[in-house]
């Protein structure tokens, strides 16, 4: 049994209220047989593809709306949908890659600093690392020793002190890999919108068609990415789709409205 199959079915027992479930998710051997999964190297970027994706749809698909509501016509459609997708794609794509960026820093830095003090303030981290564990409800005895288990080694030492006292664990992402990722999946998805446009350049279609078909189809990304999102969540994937295609259809709304009410200014 892997280790996610032995949590999903404590999860299950426990929404069922059902105790011999839970009680056989937690056995000895369950527990020991269960291998402990990681992942792949893409499953840590699967946030990035997930919340990429959504806000790429969502920006793109309202950027369409308000158009079609100004009646503006399939160019101004293509020109600012295109612009504002790899626009916006590119402005999410460095800030991911800066944030990630700057927490491994901001992670490297604190690390070098508890390292330092456990070589040269011992007393004192062991002082510091034992006060967190009463506060979190041990008593004295039991705080020491953990503080003395801890302690042993000093890079499960520093270890603990960054979890413990700081409350920080590493980030193993990569932020080039994290701006690519969320670039792509902004692009990807943010072009469902415009596909049935950019079709319409070789086979003509009509406004009056063109703009069911995008919201269409637009509907059904919104919807699909939203039950995606619960691979992140672990929540229920009808109402996480649902809900994203509710916020999605009420920034379209929003936009489809505004660019009625401005339709002809200027003119």
């Amino acid at each position: 049994m892997s280790f996610s199959k032995r949590v999903e079915d404590a999860r299950k027992a426990f929404k069922r209220g059902d105790k011999q479930a839970s009680a056989l998710a937690h056995t000895d051997n369950a527990i020991s047989t269960a291998n402990e999964e990681h992942g792949g190297a893409g499953s840590q970027y699967l946030g990035e593809m997930v919340y990429g994706g959504l806000d790429g749809i969502i920006t793109t698909f309202a950027v369409v709306s308000g158009v079609a509501g100004a009646q503006l016509g399939t160019p101004v459609i293509l020109i600012l949908g295109l612009a504002n997708l790899l626009a916006d794609g590119f402005s999410m794509a460095t800030g991911a890659y800066l944030s990630t960026k700057s927490e491994h820093e901001y992670y490297r830095k604190e690390w070098e600093r508890e390292a330092w003090e456990v070589e040269h303030f011992p007393d004192g981290e062991r002082a510091e690392l034992r006060e967190v564990y009463v506060k979190r409800g041990y008593t004295e005895d039991e705080a020491r020793q953990l503080v003395d288990i801890q302690s042993r080694e000093p890079n499960r030492w520093v270890k603990a002190m960054m979890i413990d006292e700081l409350g920080m664990m590493k980030d193993e992402s990569n932020p080039l890999i994290n701006g690519l990722v969320t670039f792509a999946s902004f692009v990807i998805a943010g072009a469902v919108p415009l596909v049935v446009y950019l079709v319409g350049l070789a086979f003509p279609i009509s406004p009056e068609m063109a703009f069911p078909i995008s919201i269409t189809s637009s509907g059904l990304a919104l919807f699909a990415l939203g039950a995606t999102k619960v691979l992140v969540t672990k929540l229920n994937p009808i109402r996480s789709g649902l809900e994203m295609l509710i916020v999605g259809g009420l920034a379209a709304c929003v936009a489809y409205i505004v660019g009625a009410l401005l339709k002809g200014i200027g003119g």
